[in-house]
């Protein structure tokens, strides 16, 4: 009868020995199938940091070369003159007129400006792309003039030159370069 007893609770450790078996081997395989995968890929060789430190410094001078060439300034734009270097003089109106009290007046000042160029269209779409500090300067320019600058000779021609230096100063701000040669006022009212 003890004999009975022994073989029973043998018949009954040897399934949990099989599963512990089993699992330990399965874990095994699983182990060997990574560190082997990982070893195929490459990722215990040793890697040479000076030759992805060049690589990237390649990267990072081509990328500055391409953006220094998508910024370039703009170049003038020539006419063909026998004798003489001119050039093209190009124009664009701001849409709406500027309208500024002025210091210390009750006064009201309203002009239409136009911009003239010698460079190219990129000039233009500076203009257009902020157009609304632009518009802020000038009306900051317009807004500073007095009473007794109005009743000048040269009033409208030193009010252009000072709304040229704002915008030139603002465009330099935001894109590196001006490009603005003067300012014209299509219409120029002060009540």
């Amino acid at each position: 009868m003890a004999d009975e007893e022994i073989e029973v609770e043998e018949k009954k450790k040897s399934p949990l020995i099989k599963i512990i078996i089993f699992a330990v081997v399965g874990i095994l395989v699983l182990a060997g199938t990574v560190v082997g995968t990982m070893f195929v890929t490459g990722f215990f060789d040793k890697k040479d940091s000076s030759a992805v430190e060049a690589r990237l410094a390649e990267l990072e001078a081509a990328a500055s070369a391409a953006k220094a060439a998508s910024e370039a300034i703009p170049q003038k734009v020539t006419k063909d003159s026998p004798e003489l270097t001119r050039f093209e003089n190009s124009y664009m109106d701001l849409e709406k007129p500027l309208v500024s009290n002025m210091m210390n007046s009750r006064k009201v000042m309203q002009v239409n400006v136009s911009i003239m160029t010698h460079y190219d269209e990129r000039v233009f779409k500076n203009v257009k792309k902020h157009e609304v500090a632009l518009r802020s300067v000038a009306l900051d320019v317009m807004r500073q003039q007095t009473d007794a600058e109005l009743n000048t000779p040269e009033f409208r021609k030193e009010l252009a030159n000072k709304i040229r230096d704002a915008m030139n100063k603002t465009l330099e701000k935001y894109e590196d370069f001006g490009g603005i040669e003067e300012i014209f006022f299509s219409s120029f009212v002060v009540q």
